[in-house]
């Protein structure tokens, strides 16, 4: 009974949250709180304790390092030499924004950070040259999802906490190394099909109108350098123990690597050189979206004292083939992100029951977290989710808006989650 009533509750939350458009994490805590204290007679302190103060940690340090490229439009002046770049060779422009987003969400803008900055520029494209608004809003979403799907990236550290939290202290690394392969290859193949049957961009212009973009100044070359410079002090200890574990220098170097930490020494240094104004820094964190991650967790947390995951890990291992596993969760994940944010509802709901599925069917748990990824984020441009609402909010008519969402919604959302079906069976083949 209490089961049941955990799943109304995240049902529940995540109806509120679309309906009433309030984050829905405050109705995640306080359904954790009514449910935790008044039917499990949990302690209050208890309830309180499942805030993970470790991924809150962990977002806000990485975007607020991240946030001084933001301010200082050296983010946005990387997108516009990016799309300048492509002004004679028109054909090229979906996988130019493709490729454009995924620089600037793997530099640390994360998801919706990068449609916010890209969104208006590559619907104004699609205006300007006669591309397809769908072509140019899956090119765009799914360079934002593998940007962020970077280990560094928002995305990519969210996953790896919940991958380690899920019990993979020691392959969290490998597995979120995965994730980003997988999300990073498969959008090239679905982008350059749709290029080359693409009745539109037969139609583009030789060359685009593209203004030239403005030389980089010193902060934000600077700003570049420590990126880069932040990005190698956090990926090569790792990848050097991978190749070489038995060294102990390496092995000590690698244990003492955190990725929130480092964010906040690189803060600190990008600080004392004046790239961005503190309070600018501060106030663009995202805060809603570490209210949702974190108040979600809460109700997750809840749920695993009661016992629901560990019911629906069994009913799902009990009455789905085992073979099936991988595109069971996919199809499960892609439904749950219709209408919901695949990092702050559908992967803390989903990541914790991998650990039993795995053990039950022998499947790889790479290939289970991967699956519920790339369905969960097939859905994202879905009119009613993360993607498809920030573009459609790009548009600048109320006819292209009445135009898009129904290619967003009948065409973008079941190619993308029947591409990532597809790849669902062959990673199944592939990773043993």
């Amino acid at each position: 009974m209490t089961s049941l009533i955990i799943v109304l509750a995240i049902a529940i939350t995540i109806t509120l949250g679309y309906k009433t458009r309030v984050n829905p994490g405050f109705f995640a805590m306080c359904f954790a709180y009514i449910i935790g204290c008044f039917i499990l007679n949990l302690k209050a302190t208890e309830i309180i304790g499942m805030w993970s103060l470790s991924m809150f940690f962990v977002i806000f340090s990485v975007s607020l390092f991240y946030n001084f490229a933001l301010v200082n439009g050296t983010l946005e002046n990387i997108s516009q030499h990016l799309l300048y770049s492509c002004r004679k060779a028109p054909n090229l422009l979906p996988l130019v924004i493709y490729f454009a987003a995924v620089l600037i969400g793997g530099l640390g803008a994360g998801f919706f950070t990068v449609l916010v900055l890209l969104a208006p520029i590559t619907l104004i494209l699609c205006e300007k040259t006669g591309m397809s608004r769908i072509v140019g809003a899956i090119s765009l979403n799914y360079g934002a999802l593998a940007g962020g799907n970077f280990m560094t990236s928002s995305s990519g550290v969210v996953f790896k906490s919940l991958i380690e939290t899920a019990g993979f202290k020691e392959s969290g690394f490998v597995y979120i190394t995965y994730i980003f392969i997988v999300t990073f290859i498969i959008p090239i193949f679905v982008i350059s099909f749709l290029t080359m049957f693409s009745k539109n961009l037969s139609k583009v212009g030789k060359n685009l109108e593209i203004e030239k973009p403005k030389a980089f100044d010193k902060k934000q070359k600077t700003n570049l350098y420590l990126i880069v410079l932040m990005l190698a002090v956090i990926l090569i200890p790792p990848v050097l123990h991978l190749i070489i574990p038995e060294n102990a220098a390496i092995t000590f170097i690698n244990s003492k690597i955190d990725v929130g930490l480092v964010s906040i020494v690189f803060t600190v240094v990008a600080l004392m050189l004046n790239l961005g104004d503190e309070k600018k820094v501060i106030a663009t964190v995202p805060w809603s979206t570490i209210i949702m991650i974190c108040g979600v967790g809460m109700l997750i947390q809840v749920a695993m004292k009661a016992g629901t995951i560990a019911l629906l890990a069994n009913w799902i291992g009990g009455n789905i083939p085992g073979f099936a596993m991988p595109i069971a969760l996919c199809v499960v994940a892609g439904i749950m992100a219709l209408f919901s944010s695949p990092m702050g509802v559908v992967t803390p709901a989903l990541f914790p029951i991998v650990p039993s599925i795995s053990a039950a069917t022998g499947i790889n748990p790479a290939i289970l977290f991967i699956c519920i990824i790339i369905g969960a984020q097939a859905s994202t441009l879905s009119p009613f989710s993360s993607g498809g609402s920030l573009i459609l909010g790009s548009c600048t008519k109320e006819d292209e808006r009445a135009e898009l969402f129904p290619k967003l919604l009948f065409f973008g959302v079941p190619l993308c989650l029947g591409v990532s079906i597809v790849v669902s069976i062959i990673i199944s083949l592939v990773i043993k």
